[in-house]
């Protein structure tokens, strides 16, 4: 059916435009899109109505790695250091020791109430031990719920940054799995090993990144997220090679070049903002139609059972003993614990055991598919309902305006102010993302040699060069007059 390229193009064309109206459908709903997306791939597969036959682990698990790179890149992108360096400590325990304790408990569980030995039920718990960073960004952001308490940076660090371990673990207690004659001690090398070079790599990979993009001339706009994708495959791939981890490699090189100024930004962000949704609907599709339904059914009882453990026993537990060398609320710990989704990212770790032809890989998988469904289902649709019961909702979040908006709305409050590059100031050669502006502040044109130029990042300054300033109050004016190394009095 899906011979030719022609045949492949128009049927993936029309799952992605499904995808898309669907999403627009679920959000007015609310319902989880991502659910959808699923549900879509599966009634596309070989026992839903589409007839696509597709069985290929090591297809889905190739996608899955290259769209978590473009949804945890993205998500690092939007991480605003400013938001998260408060609360960087509960971040960082929740998305280590919190996935351990959640993996040891849901483990230990899973090898109770199955006929899995420990080890596979470690294996399992591990898997579905982190929080899925595509299913958390997409729902607080399609949602649009603003949290109290410093919440929501909490719980988009935890999300972003707890998938390397989670990582690790699968990949130990896989090893243990099919090397029986290993010991626990054995795989604390491995462990180190990867958080310590892929933490190295990924901050080496983002200031040389943020020093590549500012100083290289590419001509066209367009070039420049090309550029910064193949910054984040680089730092993926190289990081790997080098036997980190290429996950948080790749979240770190992110979030800081995010939170630096660089050329083209507001474009960059733009598109990765696009391809990281156009990432969740790719992976998600391709998971539903790696299900069979019929294997999902003999474990919809023992999966449910393992499901509500998780959501109800083993996330609260370890959000609790987690957090407890921190001061927080009640009602904080019973939120976080709540947002435990799991979605695509267990899934996608559920085909390593697959590739390693462990006896009981399909079982796991199965049970893996039917928990990340489960969670989406009842914590994703109930996540504005428990915030608004527990007092937690705050003002709705406000969509980022460029400064040019508050201008026109309120114009006056914008403040106009020409200045003149001289050599005191000492700007002269160097280009704009280089001068640290305010975001306040926005040069609105350039005038030189009696020519009027529109500015971007890449722009050098000259002597005698005329900069008109727009800023919405003194105070930014202020900011832009430090830049240039003077002081500026009225």
């Amino acid at each position: 059916m899906l011979s030719n390229p022609e045949t492949f193009l128009l049927i993936s064309s029309i799952l992605l435009l499904i995808s898309v109206l669907a999403g627009r459908t679920s959000h007015k709903y609310g319902v989880p899109t991502l659910l959808l997306f699923i549900a879509i791939g599966m009634l596309a597969g070989s026992e839903g109505i589409g007839g696509i036959f597709f069985d290929s682990p090591n297809i889905t698990q190739f996608i899955g790695v290259i769209s978590l790179n473009f949804i945890l890149f993205s998500g690092g992108l939007d991480t605003n250091w400013t938001a998260i360096k408060p609360i960087l400590r509960k971040g960082i325990t929740m998305s280590t020791i919190g996935v351990f304790l959640t993996a040891t408990i849901v483990g230990v569980f899973v090898w109770q109430v199955t006929n899995l030995t420990l080890l596979e039920g470690l294996l399992l718990g591990s898997i579905v031990s982190s929080t899925d960073a595509a299913a958390v960004f997409s729902i607080l952001r399609s949602k649009n719920i603003s949290l109290k308490n410093n919440l929501r940076p909490i719980l988009e660090l935890e999300s972003g940054s707890n998938d390397p371990m989670a990582y690790v673990l699968m990949l130990s207690f896989l090893g243990l799995v099919v090397n029986q004659d290993q010991g626990f001690l054995s795989v604390l090398p491995l462990f180190l090993k990867q958080m310590l070079i892929g933490a190295a790599s990924g901050f080496a990979m983002g200031y040389m990144s943020k020093w590549l993009i500012n100083s290289i001339k590419l001509g066209f706009e367009g070039l420049y997220p090309v550029l910064v994708i193949t910054l984040m495959l680089l730092s993926y791939s190289l990081t790997q090679v080098l036997g980190g981890n290429g996950f948080l490699a790749v979240y770190l090189t992110a979030v800081y070049i995010g939170n630096q100024h660089f050329i083209h930004k507001k474009t960059v962000l733009k598109v990765f903002d696009g391809l990281a949704w156009l990432m969740q609907i790719v992976l998600f599709l391709t998971l539903g139609l790696l299900v069979f339904p019929s294997d999902i059914l003999p474990v919809i009882g023992i999966g449910l059972v393992i499901s509500l453990f998780l959501i109800l026993v083993a996330r609260p537990a370890s959000v609790f003993i987690s957090m407890l060398p921190f001061k927080m609320g009640l009602s904080d710990k019973v939120f976080i614990s709540w947002v435990g989704l799991r979605g695509a990212v267990p899934i996608v770790f559920a085909t390593y055991p697959l590739l390693a032809g462990i006896e009981n890989a399909g079982l796991i998988f199965n049970i893996v598919f039917f928990i990340s469904v489960t969670s989406v289902l009842i914590q994703g649709t109930t996540l504005s309902i428990l915030a608004k019961w527990l007092k937690l909702d705050g003002a709705p979040t406000e969509s980022k305006k460029h400064p040019l908006d508050e201008f026109m709305e309120e114009p006056k409050n914008a403040l106009l102010e020409e200045i003149t590059v001289e050599e005191k100031h000492r700007v002269a050669g160097k280009k704009l993302v280089e001068l640290h502006f305010p975001s306040t502040a926005i040069i609105a044109m350039i005038k030189r040699n009696d020519q009027y130029l529109t500015p971007n990042g890449s722009t050098r300054l000259e002597i005698d060069d005329k900069l008109f300033i727009l800023s919405s109050n003194k105070e930014g004016i202020d900011e832009v007059m430090k830049c240039f190394n003077e002081n500026f009095k009225q």
